[in-house]
């Protein structure tokens, strides 16, 4: 395992070229090792547990959710005004801000992007609760390639490029990362979720913070600071990407929610007092498409 260890971080700096020595020694960033097996004990988990569970009564979990989404909201609170603070703290330039002008304030904001790649790995735990409650229509792939992509990305990032430019996009994520993991940990609450009727402009704070971020990072490309071009590249097509896939999900989802609110209205026996069947439905501020 040592040898493969070697071999394998060998090859990665040969392609990526020397790591920022500032993050030496910082736990998990040394070795690309823990960041790949993690994720590939995620994606294993995900399909022996689907089979595991098709047998088996669903969980509820409502504690553990409320807990892990209170957790998962105040370590994204802290993340966004620690990062706020910190920029400020350096003067960070808007347009574009290299990665070694702000000094002290420089490896602030990269302990707190460190928290940020690390913090992709306990929302691991979004698709393990599903699994768990059987809700396996919510394991889409979009859900899935964001949380395994987003978790190895960010490991490259705190390597070669832990500060300057690279904090404006997990600032915005972990605003609405506040904003959605509130919005969770109050649905498991059956007596808030009449009240959740902001779902539909969550998803849309999603889509602007992804168009943000292409801006902010081509904004260096039109007027360079010495932030590595083609990091700036990937991270614009990768949101591009995020783009796509969301606005697929936006459609498919909100189409399909109105066309039953539509049948609900023109068929009033279909629901009375926002119940279906025996069964308490919130309009709009259902829960069932969960994504990161």
């Amino acid at each position: 395992m040592e040898s493969l260890d070697k071999h394998v971080n060998m090859l990665i700096d040969y392609m990526f070229g020397p790591r920022d020595p500032r993050v030496k020694g910082w736990l998990m960033l040394d070795s690309y090792l823990p960041t790949f097996l993690l994720t590939l004990l995620y994606l294993i988990a995900i399909w022996l547990g689907t089979k595991y569970m098709k047998e088996k009564p669903a969980f509820s979990l409502r504690i553990h959710l409320i807990i892990y989404n209170l957790g998962v909201m105040l370590l994204s609170l802290y993340m966004f005004i620690e990062l706020v603070l910190s920029s400020w703290e350096g003067r960070y330039n808007l347009q574009c801000q290299n990665l070694h002008s702000a000094n002290d304030a420089d490896i602030r904001v990269a302990k707190v992007l460190w928290w940020y790649y690390f913090s992709k790995a306990i929302e691991f735990m979004d698709t393990f609760f599903f699994v768990l409650r059987k809700k396996n229509s919510q394991i889409t792939f979009l859900h899935v390639y964001h949380h395994a992509t987003m978790f190895n990305i960010w490991w490259c990032v705190l390597n070669w490029i832990p500060c300057g430019q690279s904090f404006f996009g997990p600032t915005l994520n972990s605003f609405i990362h506040v904003l959605m993991y509130s919005y969770y940990g109050l649905s498991t609450i059956p007596s808030m979720q009449p009240y959740l009727w902001w779902k539909k402009y969550l998803t849309q704070a999603q889509l602007i913070q992804f168009v943000l971020t292409i801006i902010h990072t081509l904004s260096a490309v039109v007027k360079p600071c010495g932030f590595p071009l083609g990091c700036l590249l990937f991270q614009s097509s990768y949101m591009v990407t995020l783009v796509i896939l969301f606005i697929n999900f936006y459609r498919k989802t909100y189409r399909k929610s109105e066309q039953q609110d539509d049948k609900a209205a023109s068929d009033p026996n279909e629901m009375k007092n926002g119940y279906y069947n025996g069964y308490a439905k919130t309009i709009k501020g259902s829960t069932s498409n969960k994504i990161d």
